[in-house]
């Protein structure tokens, strides 16, 4: 089940738009407004209104985009000039930009970081609520040697997603401690 209350809602500039940018629990949506832009409405002024004439007061460029959560392969961010860090999300057929304040950054990409990683409570709360079909048979202990390639199975999965951006090395540190019980 999915909510289609926002789990954060930022203004971020992409594309040359200004955005209205909502992270969901299963996907991020964002608007651009349809507009004159800045330097458009800049030249119309310069010209005394002869380039508006001539190219047209309306913009082409709005419209809605929506990623899900599971195509999001990295999150990563770096500093976009003195006011401003971007946010890029690279999925197997794009990279999008949130270009937003230095402040805001660092909890979008925590946030899109652990829903990725499926660890948002938010998906544990959806998990929770989902009904059962049948009332599960309890589960045997696991043998020995399923346990440790399924510890180094995710621990290779960790590994991957370090090199990939989406954690940094003490995000890897307190995972790998997580899971070896330590």
């Amino acid at each position: 089940m999915t909510s289609d209350i926002p789990l954060l809602q930022f203004k971020s500039h992409i594309a040359g738009k200004n955005a209205t940018v909502q992270i969901f629990s299963d996907r991020v949506e964002w608007e651009r407004p349809r507009g004159v832009s800045g330097g458009k409405l800049t030249a119309g002024l310069l010209t005394s209104g002869v380039s508006l004439l001539a190219t047209g007061v309306r913009s082409g460029r709005a419209g809605t985009e929506m990623i899900p959560i599971k195509n999001i392969s990295s999150v990563t961010t770096k500093r976009d000039g003195l006011r401003f860090t971007a946010v890029q999300v690279v999925t197997s057929g794009n990279t999008i930009d949130f270009r937003v304040g230095h402040n805001e950054a660092r909890p979008i990409k925590d946030l899109l970081t652990e829903l990725v990683l499926g660890s948002h409570p938010s998906q544990q709360a959806s998990a929770a609520s989902e009904p059962a079909l049948a009332s599960p048979a309890p589960e045997p202990p696991p043998a020995p040697a399923s346990a440790t390639s399924s510890l180094a199975a995710d621990l290779e999965k960790l590994a991957e997603l370090r090199e990939r951006g989406i954690l940094t090395d003490e995000e890897f540190a307190a995972q790998k401690s997580r899971l070896l019980g330590m």
